[in-house]
């Protein structure tokens, strides 16, 4: 990683190497969490597990990883902790290891908790950097930070399917080795990070605020919210369910559907790079209005169509509907430019939970009716997203 720049010059302009590298770490972070998921077919298998025990692992997870990332965000808001992130790698590694050799419901439901710490840990400063390390190009930064999450999240499923599904459960432990080069770059990001804390503290940087009332903002970021919920609710359907629906609709084989949740989880990735320069050259309202919303047309259609549209609708949908977090991130920092730490993680800690719930209440209906149903229920929640037409337009103020 080369970071040839003084500390001052990275204040001014976006700092790239920095930017990728914490990228990585992130494509790092969300390859071990996707592991969880993409494990539950051999899981369910191997423990005879329903689909309301599947969801209560997502639930176990995703809780882990929600409720600590905004304390962890208020808390680093006032003091900074560069190497914080080392831990939580750290916890991922322990997490990784513990599922792989688990024995029992409960040392699966120990493990994702581990994950889930080391995620809830790992976000709120990692989406600091990038937020300091964007030169003012915030909405690509976090893109390209977005971006290297859900590369992780389309990978994990792939080497799942290629490492542990044609051998077994004790397979997963492969994955420690990613954790343990998680831990080396995001040492080197730590020493980048305390010397820009440093000159950030000698230097007054300005901040910019929106200049509109604090009411206004309280009820953007509660619209935020809201559109967060139909988001990842319906993406909790896709991430948790779209193998087993695929199994059980088109008689695929555990491994075809994973590579089509591959497929899925790709375009996701693509559309969360061009989410946020699209958000900073047109203005973030709308690509969140255009990304919740307009997926609809193609969620309702879904459960409709056999497997070649079936991967086709998964496509548009991943793309179109990833699109939105950058933007929603961004947005709520513009809003919040004081609380950078406390906003990611209060948004990534929503976001996990609705994730989390979603799962656990979905698995809950898929066992007393059918995964079919599930996908005909959740492809109404996209239409929520016409609330974003709410949101303000942010003028800035110093």
């Amino acid at each position: 990683m080369q970071t040839e720049d003084s500390p001052q010059e990275n204040i001014q302009k976006t700092v790239f190497p920095i930017l990728f590298s914490i990228a990585f770490a992130h494509l790092i972070n969300d390859l071990l969490q996707a592991v969880i998921p993409a494990s539950y077919p051999i899981l369910k298998q191997n423990f005879h597990l329903n689909f309301t025990q599947i969801g209560l692992i997502t639930l176990c997870y995703q809780l882990a990883a929600s409720i600590l990332q905004p304390l962890v965000g208020l808390y680093t808001d006032k003091k900074p902790q560069p190497f914080s992130q080392i831990f939580a790698m750290f916890f991922s590694l322990i997490g990784i290891i513990f599922l792989a050799y688990a024995n029992s419901f409960s040392t699966i439901l120990i493990a994702v908790v581990f994950i889930g710490i080391g995620s809830s840990i790992f976000h709120p400063e990692a989406s600091r950097i990038s937020f300091l390390a964007s030169g003012g190009k915030r909405g690509l930064a976090q893109s390209i930070f977005q971006l290297g999450g859900n590369l992780g999240t389309a990978i994990g499923p792939l080497l799942v399917a290629l490492i542990v599904v044609p051998n077994n459960q004790q397979h997963i432990v492969w994955f420690a080795i990613a954790a343990v080069l998680g831990l080396i770059i995001l040492s080197k990001i730590a020493v980048w990070y305390t010397a820009h804390i440093k000159l950030r503290s000698a230097k007054k940087t300005l901040i910019e605020l929106p200049d509109i009332s604090k009411r206004k903002v309280v009820f953007s970021v509660a619209i935020l919210m809201v559109i967060l919920f139909s988001k990842f609710f319906y993406s909790a359907s896709i991430s948790s369910y779209f193998t087993f629906y695929l199994i059980e609709k088109f008689h695929l084989s555990v491994r075809d559907a994973q590579l089509h949740l591959v497929l899925y989880l790709t375009s996701a990735a693509f559309g969360t790079l061009i989410g946020g320069p699209l958000g900073d050259k047109f203005g973030r309202k709308y690509v969140i209005w255009f990304s919740i919303l307009g997926v609809a047309p193609f969620a309702l259609l879904l459960p409709y169509a056999d497997l070649f549209w079936t991967s086709v609708l998964s496509v548009i949908i991943g793309t179109i509907l990833s699109s939105a977090f950058p933007a929603i991130l961004v947005y709520a920092q513009e809003l919040l430019p004081k609380k950078l730490g406390m906003v990611s993680g209060l948004f990534y800690g929503f976001a996990f939970g609705m994730g989390g719930l979603g799962s656990a209440l979905l698995g809950n209906l898929a066992d007393h009716t059918s995964i079919y149903y599930v996908y005909q229920i959740c492809s109404y929640l996209p239409l929520i997203g016409i609330i974003a037409l709410f949101l303000p337009n942010l003028k800035k103020k110093n």
